[in-house]
């Protein structure tokens, strides 16, 4: 961790070396730790610590970036003279406008003392609750705990400076048998908010249950999907459509569909960097406010989200949600929240007749982005559920099914919530009863 200083000091020895009409540089630092375990034990450490950085460089309307993690004045003045010279070689982009102008940034509380000063031992105590969990019942843990601290720089020739630090920490497992696996997460910027043993327990309770799984025919089911399952509903809707490039492009699902009821009313779907219950982030990376978009309300699509660039494009502000250049992309909503309910999972459980009860997806892909139409496999705990209660378990199902679509189909939604991390942050999701979801086929476990 360098400091607010030396990052300021790094930022302006790049500025006053660059001779492009407009500059940007971007400097990234931080410190993180991550332990690995499979077959109930560690098997791997590692401490990483990293200082880098991009620059940006505009010359009429062509842009050339270069990047380094080298701070030494030859190299930062290297880096300087590459980002200037791939940007002479590029062609004009007409869209192009400008970088950013300055504005204010709001001060939020994103670090933790103790989640910068987590050690190998203490990680290591964490998984061995995890560990000891499942050799106690006859069965085998993986996963991976992380800590980290980082901090984050962002200038212009224009005058922006904005400075970010946080921390963050995640633990994952995956608990298996013969035949069953059971999955659980914990994700805050606060270690102190996880709970290993609760985390391991999760994961015990849902392999033993999902013991000698059952085939089941595909078909369309109703379902009750675990806050797993819709967070990676809302991360791959980021990716296809709630931001602006999408649009522009004639890809997303919200083209020409803005004010129109898409999903159900009990939907509520928007991005804000400075909720503290996410893992905030008061700006993005070309050093612009975030703000609070509502991308789908009460069902109706609203707004995307929009960096310097696709903003430009249409006369727009951005709203803070550009990616590090260069960025092919364009702007993706890193920090969404989905509006609970006020049903427990357990009241979803007891309201359905017969359907299914699904833990998470696992390598979902997109098959028709304009439609957000996407395959993917159920995995570490599929149920049949008849007459309010879990029958049995299931073999996983494979599923082919419109994102936009099963969210139009949503019966109720849970009241808690949980966050977990995504690509560029975090997503807070709660659970979902949908009437039909469209299972495609089955396999061997």
């Amino acid at each position: 961790m360098l400091g607010e200083k030396k990052m300021r000091e790094i930022a302006e020895r790049v500025l006053s070396l660059s001779a492009a009409e407009q500059t940007e540089v971007l400097v990234m630092s931080g410190d993180s730790g991550l332990t690995r375990f499979a077959n109930s034990y560690i098997h791997q450490n590692v401490a990483e610590r990293n200082v880098g950085l991009k620059v940006r460089a505009v010359v009429g309307q062509k842009i050339g970036v270069a990047s380094s993690n080298d701070l030494s004045q030859e190299a930062l003045q290297r880096v300087v003279e590459s980002a200037l010279t791939i940007a002479k070689l590029q062609p004009e982009n007409p869209d192009f406008i400008s970088l950013p102008s300055p504005a204010p940034i709001a001060e939020i509380e994103a670090f933790d003392e103790a989640t910068a000063a987590f050690s190998p031992e203490a990680r290591a105590r964490a998984v061995g609750v995890i560990c000891q969990l499942a050799v106690d019942n006859g069965l085998i843990a993986s996963g991976a705990f992380t800590t980290g601290a980082y901090e984050l720089a962002v200038a212009n020739s224009l005058g922006v400076f904005a400075y970010h630090t946080a921390t963050s920490a995640d633990i994952n497992t995956v608990i298996m048998s013969d035949d069953s696996s059971g999955y659980a997460e914990a994700t805050a910027w606060k270690v102190g908010e996880i709970n290993a043993e609760t985390v391991g327990a999760e994961a015990v309770e849902k392999t033993l249950r999902s013991r000698h799984p059952r085939e089941l025919p595909p078909g369309h089911y109703p379902v009750i999907l675990e806050e797993y399952a819709v967070a990676d509903i809302m991360d791959t809707l980021a990716y296809l459509g709630f931001g602006a490039l999408s649009v522009q492009e004639g890809r997303s699902f919200m083209v020409d569909r803005f004010g129109e009821q898409v999903m159900s009313d009990a939907i509520s779907i928007w991005d804000d960097g400075l909720d503290p219950t996410g893992l905030p982030m008061p700006f993005d990376f070309e050093g612009v406010p975030r703000q609070r978009v509502d991308l789908i309300k009460r069902g109706v699509a609203e707004a995307v989200v929009y960096d310097s660039y696709t903003a430009g494009k249409e006369g727009k502000a951005s709203t803070g949600h550009g990616l590090p250049a260069p960025n092919t992309f364009g702007p993706i909503p890193g920090h969404m929240f989905m509006a609970p309910g006020e049903a427990s999972k357990e009241e979803m459980l007891r309201t359905m007749e017969r359907g299914l009860w699904v833990t998470r997806f696992h390598y979902t892909v997109p098959v028709h982005p304009k439609l957000a139409v996407v395959t993917g496999m159920t995995r570490d705990g599929t149920f049949l559920i008849e007459k309010g209660e879990m029958a049995y378990p299931i073999k996983n199902l494979r599923f082919t099914q419109s994102y936009v679509e099963a969210l139009a189909n949503v019966e109720l939604v849970g009241r808690d919530t949980r966050l977990q991390q995504n690509w560029f942050g975090g997503t807070r999701a709660p659970a979902l009863k949908l009437t039909e979801f469209e299972f495609t086929g089955a396999t061997e476990f």
